[in-house]
């Protein structure tokens, strides 16, 4: 009897003393990353994540959506003139950011790409780590690595919202902007 009387608080407080000494802050768990990103203009934009988020630091307080795409896709090319017309809508309050999976494709490629299917002014980045970040994006949303194309993800304030696979009619993703800017 006295001897489980002196083990029981003994193991009580080993367990209390060890659950007190493990970090119990969700940061400990949070994948990071950071990706560059240059655009065919030569700008240079660094994405990061955190977790299942990822944040453009040009894209604070806005919202950013990510195209992952390829020149020679043709829902790619559809789906480019409904991101110039979302962009043009919304200003300042979006950055529409296309991705290529291209390694192959200049900065005079995916401009002339752009204008071709009436993209207006939107950003695209070639190069960099813009397979790294797909793969990584593509991963947080559960798509695996082999994705389909164009994949386009919306965030708002570096958080996820909901993300497109194929080709999607421009009113769907004008509502979900408009709904996360609480329009």
């Amino acid at each position: 009897m006295r001897f489980s009387a002196f083990l029981i608080p003994l193991v009580s407080l080993t367990l209390l003393i060890q659950g007190c000494s493990k970090k119990s802050s969700d940061d400990a768990m949070v994948s990071t990353a950071e990706f560059t990103l240059n655009d065919t203009q030569g700008t240079s934009y660094t994405v990061e994540k955190r977790g299942n988020n990822f944040t453009l630091d040009a894209g604070k307080d806005k919202i950013v959506l990510f195209d992952i795409f390829a020149t020679w896709c043709p829902p790619c090319q559809m789906e480019i003139q409904h991101l110039g017309n979302l962009q043009k809508k919304y200003g300042d309050n979006l950055i529409v950011m296309g991705i290529t999976i291209e390694d192959d494709k200049s900065n005079a490629e995916l401009d002339a790409f752009r204008e071709k299917f009436r993209g207006g002014n939107y950003l695209i980045a070639n190069k960099g780590d813009n397979q790294n970040l797909a793969r990584s994006i593509a991963s947080t949303i559960g798509v695996g690595e082999q994705f389909p194309i164009p994949l386009m993800i919306l965030y708002k304030n570096g958080e996820y919202v909901t993300h497109y696979e194929g080709a999607t009619q421009e009113e769907i993703i004008d509502n979900d902007i408009a709904q996360a800017l609480g329009k």
